[in-house]
């Protein structure tokens, strides 16, 4: 790839219906039915909104053989209905539904990690590697008549790997980690390709945004190796509702389309699930708007590790850089409605009231020293840094401006933290061409990414700063953020939704965490009543992360990542977990919020609010 220029990476096209995939072809977007499969009305209904949104892939869940065969149904009553979107097929457990499904639908989705393999257990297998080969024949023999059923019926399948789904034989061997997740796609996608069945897509998928972007460029390296080009669908899988689901999403999902990863797209949000398809259209349109941008000049910085990435070296600066958290820095003194203030309000050219204990950034021709009072250079004032006694002292830079000059001055002076501007059509290019080049320099100033946006809307505002900041905390490049915009947001959602940022990259906890399924027809219960209901009681623990999951296909999974779990068991069930453990099972819905309450209390994680 190339780190600092926008384009698409090529992959192989892959024939869908009416609406092919990868190629020259435009980023595709869908998303998936909540109804019950064998609702054929409401199934129908539910994906004529979908494809109204502008979606051009409509997936459902088909538990059983009797749910796959329901699939011709709905799409005959849509065909006559004039709608020909192509249909995906979501299988989970059950091969024998996916060779039905494959007879109907234009795609149909198998997840290694359970296809053949049990479900998972968390139990540790010890295999040879004789015993290991064996289970991959394993596999050849129930995939291989899959795909001649696909082959016949010109049938595109998806090769979907879940974090939360992974096989405890993958586990065992591999561990729980972007290699396993990897292995366990590699393993479908060879035998496809001895088999030289070529319509596949590929997806891999985590609710963590670092593993799903590390997973996702470790994946593509190693096909690359062994000459596979299949194109990718992304998504970061329970990403939750509203603005978490929003931000999460542009983080995880954003940072790949930058890289140019990525051919179809599904923002999975607890919501209706046509809500997912104009979310998604935007950041989509945002990041391919990159493309024939002015070319930026940047040379890799060979410590840079694009497959692992790790936090630049800096030094400590006041309470940035080092390995102290990032900071946020806002203009003026506002706060969050949830009570968080910024690290550090830039007041301009006059000193001011400012909450505490948030330092007070001050232009350096009207700054005087006082406590918490720092002062912000401009490029042409680096001659008076020097002789200023301020403890931190912050400079204003862009890419074009850096020479010799100012990186000696970098290297001099040890109090100086970095404000970077970038108003590149692609920033993450351009900041990151400068971050590389401060690495080569062996410059170890903080650095604080500033960027500056002109949005009325505020989800626009979360996907375009949720993409740009995302991806360059994801490559460790950030000490802070400054978000700014020029529009008619409150001052206190932007410092919100910095915070957002900083906790879906994983960089900063400020606020209860949710793990939350966007729901489909194996749902067991109202999600979003549900949400809002515990969400209503846990909001207040701060740094506590909730799996909230409409069943056990990723639950259990995904929540190894979450502090405690509420998943559906059955109708009218709930089974809460700690961490991957089921504490309680089959809890009659109408207690289980009450009795989740119980259990984070008893294990002493409960703070009144």
């Amino acid at each position: 790839m190339d780190y600092f220029n926008y384009h698409r990476r090529e992959s192989t096209e892959v024939n869908i219906g009416n609406t092919p995939l990868g190629g020259t072809h435009p980023i595709r977007i869908q998303s998936m039915t909540n109804t019950s499969t064998m609702d054929t009305a409401a199934c129908v209904e539910q994906s004529i909104r979908i494809i109204e949104a502008g979606g051009e892939y409509v997936r459902l869940t088909a538990q059983g053989v009797k749910e796959a065969g329901n699939l011709a149904a709905i799409e005959e009553e849509l065909h006559r209905r004039g709608y020909h979107t192509p249909l995906v097929a979501d299988i989970h457990f059950n091969p024998n539904a996916a060779d039905v499904a494959a007879t109907t639908v234009e795609k149909v989705r198998i997840n290694p990690g359970n296809f053949v393999d049990c479900a998972r257990k968390f139990r540790h297998l010890e295999y040879t590697d004789e015993e290991y080969a064996a289970e991959i024949e394993k596999i050849r023999a129930r995939l291989v008549p899959f795909l001649n059923i696909c082959r016949e019926h010109k049938t595109a399948v998806r090769i979907g790997v879940n974090h939360g789904s992974l096989s405890d034989r993958i586990m065992s061997r591999y561990g729980d980690t972007p290699e396993g997740m990897t292995e366990s796609c590699l393993e479908f996608l060879r035998i496809c390709k001895e088999e030289s069945f070529s319509d596949v897509v590929i997806s891999i998928k985590a609710s963590n945004t670092a593993v799903m972007v590390r997973t996702v460029r470790c994946l593509i390296a190693a096909m690359y190796k062994e000459d596979m080009h299949y194109p990718l669908h992304l998504g970061v899988t329970e990403a939750g509702d509203g603005e978490d689901g929003r931000i999460k999403s542009a983080v995880g999902i954003g940072t790949l389309l930058a890289d140019g990863i990525g051919d179809t797209i599904r923002v999975s949000l607890s919501e209706a699930p046509e809500c997912e398809i104009p979310v998604a259209r935007k950041l989509v349109d945002y990041i391919t708007g990159r493309a024939g941008h002015a070319a930026i000049e940047g040379s890799p910085a060979p410590a840079v590790d694009y497959l692992n990435p790790s936090r630049r070296k800096t030094r400590a600066t006041g309470i940035m850089g080092g390995e102290q958290l990032p900071v946020v820095i806002a203009d003026g003194s506002a706060g969050t409605p949830q009570g968080l203030s910024p690290d550090f309000c830039y007041t301009g050219t006059a000193a001011g009231e400012v909450p505490e204990p948030a330092g007070q950034i001050v232009d350096f021709r009207y700054w005087k020293p006082g406590a918490n009072r720092y002062p912000l250079f401009t490029t042409e004032q680096t001659g008076d840094i020097l002789s200023c006694a301020a403890p931190v002292k912050f400079l204003e830079l862009q890419y074009s401006c850096y020479n010799d000059g100012v990186r000696d001055l970098l290297r001099q002076d040890p109090h100086i933290v970095l404000i970077l501007d970038s108003f590149h059509l692609n920033p993450v290019g351009e900041y990151r061409a400068m971050l590389h080049r401060l690495i080569q320099d062996g410059v170890e100033s903080p650095v604080i990414l500033r960027r500056e946006y002109s949005e009325s809307g505020e989800e626009e505002l979360q996907l375009k700063a949720g993409a740009d900041f995302g991806a360059l905390l994801l490559d460790g490049f950030a000490d802070g953020i400054w978000l700014r915009n020029n529009g008619d947001i409150p001052a206190g959602r932007l410092v919100q939704n910095m915070f957002g940022i900083l906790q879906a990259a994983r960089q900063r906890f400020s606020k209860t965490e949710y793990i939350s399924c966007p729901g489909c027809g194996r749902t067991l219960f109202d999600l979003q009543q549900t949400i809002a209901r515990v969400k209503a009681a846990t909001s207040h623990l701060k740094g506590l992360k909730i799996g909230i999951m409409g069943c056990i296909v990723n639950g259990p999974g995904e929540m190894a990542d979450a502090d405690y779990g509420y998943v559906g068991a059955g109708r009218g069930k709930i089974s809460l977990y700690k961490g991957k453990k089921c504490i309680e099972m089959n809890i009659p819905e109408v207690n289980a919020v009450e009795r989740l309450i119980a259990l984070i209390q008893e294990n002493g994680d409960w703070k009144e609010q």
